[in-house]
């Protein structure tokens, strides 16, 4: 074992005392007074701001998708019922899959890296600072424009993955389509920008001593996923460019009568689709990889080959997307490649389960909910990983293809993985953010009330779907025999909308009233535990040397750290000024893309021309330019 990975028995004894030893953060050091009002918000370019914001709007966005939801799920709960009408009920299963990737589950994992990255890398804030602001921005108002839909009567109606010919002007030629390319396109700019601040923060910000193989892991998942958004982002935006010019164009990219190809559509989609897949489940692996260790009392179990293995999985990753296609006839031979590579993918997926367990196997336990969610992520992804190996099967995939099977697989994957990730990270980090501990009590609630509603929606559409009911409908025959499976699925989808309450009550309760958490409460071993909590606005005072892996969990190099992390500078760190242009170009950039709806080559020209007066203004805008400030 390498001297990086040891931590000594006396370090392990130091926990206690590390607890011990702190006091709440508001008697330890003194606080930068942050500026306060909306406009502060407005026009703020710190990172732990931005990731706030990006959390509090996956947040409202997770509320409207849950909704669309909680329609379906009524309108299924009974064969042939007319709860609501067919058209309906596609604009709300193709605006519940659009909002839960990309207005909740990419953005919420976003909002972790925002305010944690930094943090763990000893760097003061991203690379970028206002670019980040912008890519907050953008997305916020790419979101509102894709719902802005419904007030239109126009939401999308062709489910979230868009298959061509149902999106062309033939069988769609309404707005419905135009809104869910746009808007796509404009989540997109933001997604690609963001994954560009975290590879350049990652690699030009790092502490002196933090070597790559010495960066927490889900800093290390972070890295991965930035790579493959900056790669696999691109590809749908072609995809959607093309559909844009076909809708309204009338080029012939997509239409088989004029020589287009709709298989075409398929691989663009999939090839950004399944890399999708890790972009969302990555993030979750590195929180629970930090989780894991911190309330096993002991490091990660082979920390090299978890890092390899996220890497393999970005990497394998572009290999498997036409196991989504089997059906499609592409043949034998591509089938079998695509059947092997979705076999082989399994194995750094497996590699990491089994140092989770193995970092688990005989070390202290501390079972409170953070750990709860993290060890629960494991054995559901497990079960979704299962039946997503037995679609790698082409024989096996062309019987389960459409059913509600998959529907069962991927929610496995999505839900057990990302969101039961995510919420293990909110509890972990809670304390950082708002200097309280979480109401553990309503964790755990929280924690069963997910638990079981989740397993109770989506375990009985594994018989719905082996029964013989299609995704994608409005509605079943009692003769089907799946009514029992639909009825268990809507209760524990009222289930898993109560566990949110739980959580958003709890999340509010515990910041106002929450025990004062200490710089350190869990005693965890990587930097952002060093610092105050909740962190001055400029992180560090100094920048910390880090000697090890678990800086923290040796206690010398510890003292080290903490005496430079805790101290109240002579002078604060100068940090960027906050700037309203980067809301300014993201209104640019949105109306841009709008105006492509007119359908008029010159509209979008308008919209370009108003996004160039704020990058113009940007760009010789000091953000560092001397203020009169008053520091409280």
């Amino acid at each position: 074992m390498s001297t990086e990975s040891q931590t000594t028995t006396e370090s392990f004894e130091s926990f206690e005392s590390i607890q011990r030893s702190q006091v709440p953060a508001e008697s330890s050091s003194h606080h930068h007074e942050e500026p306060t009002g909306i406009w502060s918000w407005i026009t703020t370019v710190d990172h732990k701001r931005i990731g706030i914001m990006y959390f509090m709007t996956s947040m409202f966005f997770l509320g409207i998708g849950g909704l669309e939801a909680m329609l379906i799920r009524i309108q299924l709960f009974r064969p042939d019922s007319d709860f609501i009408s067919a058209e309906l009920y596609n604009q709300l299963f193709t605006m519940h899959g659009t909002t839960m990737i990309f207005l909740v589950a990419m953005p919420l994992a976003v909002a972790f890296f925002n305010y944690i990255v930094p943090l763990q890398i000893g760097a003061r804030d991203v690379a970028f600072p206002r670019l980040n602001a912008l890519s907050y921005w953008i997305y916020l108002f790419g979101g509102l424009y894709l719902n802005a839909s419904w007030f239109f009567g126009a939401a999308p109606n062709t489910s979230w993955v868009g298959y061509a010919n149902l999106t062309s002007t033939e069988y769609s030629p309404g707005l419905n389509v135009d809104f869910w390319v746009l808007g796509l396109s404009i989540l997109g700019v933001s997604s690609i920008m963001g994954g560009v601040n975290f590879i350049t923060t990652i690699i030009n910000l790092r502490a002196p001593g933090m070597k790559l193989m010495r960066m927490p892991l889900f800093t290390w998942m972070t890295f991965v996923t930035s790579f493959l958004l900056v790669t696999a982002l691109p590809v749908i935006a072609v995809a959607l460019i093309l559909l844009a010019f076909d809708r309204f164009f009338a080029t012939n990219f997509f239409v088989v009568a004029s020589g287009g190809d709709t298989t075409m559509w398929q691989h663009l989609f999939w090839i950004f689709g399944h890399p999708e897949v890790y972009i969302l489940v990555l993030p979750a692996f590195g929180v629970i990889s930090d989780v894991i260790p911190a309330f096993s009392r002991k490091p990660l179990f082979g920390y090299a080959v978890v890092v390899y293995a996220g890497v393999l999985i970005g990497f394998i990753g572009w290999g498997v997307w036409s196991h989504h296609m089997f059906t499609t006839g592409l043949g034998p031979i591509a089938d079998s490649f695509f059947v092997a590579s979705t076999m082989i993918i399994a194995i750094p997926t497996g590699v990491k389960i089994f140092n989770w367990m193995a970092t688990m196997w005989g070390g202290a336990l501390k079972m409170n909910t953070a750990m709860t969610f993290a060890v629960s992520l494991v054995g559901m992804f497990v079960l979704g990983g299962l039946s997503g190996i037995m679609h790698s099967s082409a024989p096996v995939d062309l019987q389960q293809h459409d059913s509600y099977f998959v529907v069962a697989h991927f929610h496995y994957v999505i839900v057990g993985g990302l969101l039961l990730g995510m919420f293990s990270g909110l509890y972990y980090w809670f304390p950082k953010v708002t200097g309280r501990m979480p109401n553990e009590a309503l964790g755990k609630l929280h924690f069963w009330l997910t638990f079981i509603g989740f397993n109770l929606t989506f375990f009985p559409m594994h018989f719905s779907g082996m029964y013989g009911m299609p995704r994608r409908t409005w509605t079943y025959r009692a003769e089907l025999n799946v009514e029992i499976y639909n009825q268990l699925s809507t209760v524990g989808a009222f289930i898993l909308a109560i566990s949110t309450v739980v959580l958003l009550y709890n999340l509010w309760k515990s910041a106002r009233t929450g025990e004062k958490a200490s710089h350190n409460p869990w005693g965890a071993p990587s930097l952002e535990w060093s610092i105050p909590s909740p962190p001055h606005h400029y992180n560090f005072p100094a920048l910390p040397q880090v000697r090890s892996r678990e800086p923290l969990w040796h206690e010398d190099e510890r003292k080290e750290i903490e005496a430079i992390t805790l101290a109240e500078p002579e002078v604060e760190p100068e940090m960027p000024n906050p700037s309203f242009w980067p809301i300014v170009l993201a209104a640019g950039v949105t109306l841009t893309w709008a105006l492509v709806m007119t359908g008029r080559w010159w509209a979008p020209v308008i919209g370009l021309v108003l996004t160039a007066i704020p990058v113009y203004c940007w760009a010789f805008e000091d953000p560092f330019a001397k203020k009169e400030t008053a520091h409280g």
